[in-house]
């Protein structure tokens, strides 16, 4: 289960961490770039006598287990042979790969809080206030604010002198590059990026300053009544404010894209269907070194040294067979879901169906909490993109006609239905539930709501159109 739950770096970095420690395992390294024949594996009920677990007892010779280590030239004779471990050399050659590779990657961008300090240069400033600049610079939040007053940044010592060096610095900062930066709300932070001579310069700052939670709530009716302005007037204004950046911090700091690596890999079958494969073509082929089987057995091996051996016999023999149960094991999960979710991959996410981990390990022929390692961590490649192995296990509701529809289409049928509403009279929640209906999905009016929230779906009055 340990090593059904690792992905596939993972599992290779594990390998390579047991390399190092166990000198009784050895690896051939096969061509990936080789063309290599998909292997059906299968998944024994139980192990037989053969396969059973080498557990070496320290009570007993261990003459059955010994022997079956001494035969596995002809039981595994891929796994076994004289080859010897990767030379000096081969291990330098490969440390300068690794080194050469890391010397070409994209150097790290710039950062924030280093793009306005280099800005301060331009001032001439006290060396006070030069000091509490900084400090400001580096309490930013990542979209550029000050999440916190200045009292609070200075603490209950500060003087009133603090105070004013403290806001004179803030004033600086607030000069520099990308305009907005300082502000310690979203009002402060627009109302820095207006300047004299912007289009409808004063409409934008009225909106700003006074009307920003009525904007928040669509509510243009009421900004007309209070300002005078037209409904065009400030929808042209909403256009204005909408060039205005809310995050000028954001654009500093790269969102973290983890590098994917798919576990499986999805080929489609001549007649129809598709058949999995992993990818584990990169993986050592390992076995257990001959040198040290027939040592174990020599009359000339100390008792001390029998002893380590047999303790790393037994580790090299537990990853070995932990490794060919993950390679069944995650075959055929991944094509029990494969089977199921058919019409997924050929018509796309609309077409994703109801599935519990629970139907897997009834397919399979294992405990649910397998299919869950199995899948824990796992990605898998299909015609349609990359996909977490979890995300085709989805629960659902019963249609008007009895079938079962999965949630996922469910928001995306709620996607379809409020892109094609009119703009200036958008369903409410019940509505949205009406229209559902039409398309066969029952579903209450509060699963609605809670599905709009989560898809960040304003409410009707947010979404209404005031235009003509």
């Amino acid at each position: 289960m340990e090593i059904l739950q690792l992905p596939i770096l993972a599992l290779q970095e594990r390998i390579e961490q047991e390399m190092e420690e166990n000198p009784v395992l050895e690896m051939r390294e096969e061509d990936p770039d080789l063309p290599s024949e998909p292997v059906d594996v299968e998944l024994p009920d139980a192990p037989t006598a053969e396969e059973r677990e080498l557990v070496i007892d320290e009570t007993k010779n261990n003459e059955d287990d010994f022997e079956r280590l001494l035969n596995m030239d002809e039981e595994w004779p891929d796994h076994s042979d004289e080859r010897s471990r990767p030379s000096r050399a081969e291990q330098e050659e490969a440390g300068q790969r690794k080194q050469d590779a890391m010397a070409n990657m994209t150097a790290r961008p710039q950062s924030l809080e280093d793009y306005l300090h280099d800005q301060l240069g331009w001032f001439e400033l006290s060396e006070a206030v030069r000091s509490m600049a900084e400090r400001i610079i580096y309490n930013l939040d990542t979209n550029g604010y000050l999440p916190c007053s200045l009292e609070d940044l200075l603490g209950v010592d500060a003087t009133e002198a603090d105070l004013a060096l403290a806001r004179e610095a803030l004033a600086v900062v607030q000069k520099l590059d990308p305009a907005g930066v300082g502000a310690r709300d979203l009002r402060e932070c627009l109302l820095l990026q207006l300047a004299p001579g912007m289009p409808l310069f004063e409409q934008v700052r009225t909106l700003v300053t006074d009307h920003l939670e009525d904007l928040e709530h669509n509510r243009l009716p009421q900004i007309s009544r209070k300002t005078g302005y037209s409904i065009e007037l400030i929808q042209e204004t909403l256009d204005e404010l909408r060039k205005l950046n809310p995050k000028p911090g954001a654009d500093f700091h790269e969102a973290y894209v983890p590098n994917v690596t798919p576990d499986v890999f999805i080929e489609p079958v001549e007649g129809g269907g598709y058949k999995v494969r992993l990818e584990d073509d990169r993986l050592p082929t390992l076995f257990i070194s001959p040198q040290y089987r027939k040592l174990l057995l020599s009359k000339d091996t100390t008792e001390e040294t029998r002893e380590y051996i047999k303790r790393k016999l037994n580790a090299a023999q537990w990853l070995i067979d932990s490794i060919h149960q993950r390679r069944g094991t995650l075959t055929k999960v991944a094509q029990a879901i494969v089977d199921y979710q058919r019409d997924f991959l050929d018509k796309g996410p609309e077409a994703i169906e109801p599935l519990k981990m629970q139907q897997i390990a009834d397919v399979v022929g294992v405990h649910v909490t397998t299919v869950s390692r199995a899948v824990d961590d796992k990605w898998i490649q299909t015609p349609r993109g990359i996909y977490p192995l979890r995300r085709f296990f989805v629960g659902g509701t019963t249609s008007a006609d009895g079938e079962e529809v999965a949630w996922d289409a469910v928001r995306l049928k709620l996607q379809e239905i409020i892109d094609k509403e009119d703009k200036q009279k958008p369903f409410s929640d019940e509505q949205l539930v009406e229209e559902l209906a039409k398309h066969g999905i029952t579903v209450a009016r509060r699963t609605v709501t809670k599905y709009r929230k989560a898809m960040k779906i304003a409410s009707s009055r947010q979404r209404r159109d005031w235009g003509k």
